[in-house]
């Protein structure tokens, strides 16, 4: 089988937020997809071991947002390679909260979905969570973000536990990558004691381009 073929399919790069207990969740997914309109309905595809996922089960409540082309590595990153088990992935960024108190990121988002869970498919590693849409708001008229500008211009890596995750991926010329967030330092000369600014990995985790 050629696992290239699935490169054909069109991905974004989104944020879903969730609250429980009084603590906040959130992480990067690449597959939310309208699956009805009357009424408006979305699926989630995200990875069973995300701290995130236990907290919209638990919660029965999403927020799903788009992210802009404009959306640095550093959120990116803090929502794609750290746990919300551990740090407020929200904390450092312009945040707001939908009528039920679920927060959302609202800077370099193009749009934000506020929903409720009504139904769940175990599909393995990832369960696919759909969502009655109970808000929508267009937060930002800048282009929203592909996968594969992520890739391209942001020289981003697909996190393990993505959906679209392959173990074998295409290495960029020039400097030392991150194998965990794809980060890319400059220079023929790694720092022993340098940390990746988007994940925190130290200089063991890089690797020569």
């Amino acid at each position: 089988m050629d696992m290239k073929a699935f490169y054909s399919l069109s991905c974004g790069l989104y944020l879903v937020g969730a609250a429980h207990e009084g603590r906040d969740y959130g992480c990067v997914v690449n597959t939310v997809t309208q699956v009805t309109a009357e009424p408006a309905k979305l699926m989630v595809a995200i990875n069973k071991e995300n701290a995130t996922t236990a907290a919209v089960l638990a919660s029965g409540r999403f927020e799903a947002a788009v992210l802009c082309e404009t959306a640095p590595m550093e959120l990116i990153g803090t929502f794609g390679f750290k746990t919300s088990r551990e740090v407020d992935k929200f904390a450092p960024f312009q945040t707001a909260r939908d009528a039920h108190g679920v927060p959302y990121v609202t800077q370099d988002v193009a749009a934000r979905f506020g929903c409720k869970v009504v139904d769940t498919l175990d599909a393995g590693t990832h369960m696919l969570i759909i969502g009655l849409v109970e808000e929508a708001e267009v937060l930002n008229t800048a282009a929203p973000m592909t996968y594969a500008y992520y890739h391209r211009v942001k020289n981003g890596l697909t996190p393990p536990k993505a959906s679209s995750y392959q173990a074998q991926q295409e290495k960029k010329p020039g400097g030392w990558r991150c194998k965990v967030c794809g980060y890319i330092y400059e220079g023929e000369t790694l720092p022993a004691d340098y940390k990746c600014p988007i994940c925190g990995q130290p200089a063991s985790v890089f690797e020569k381009l």
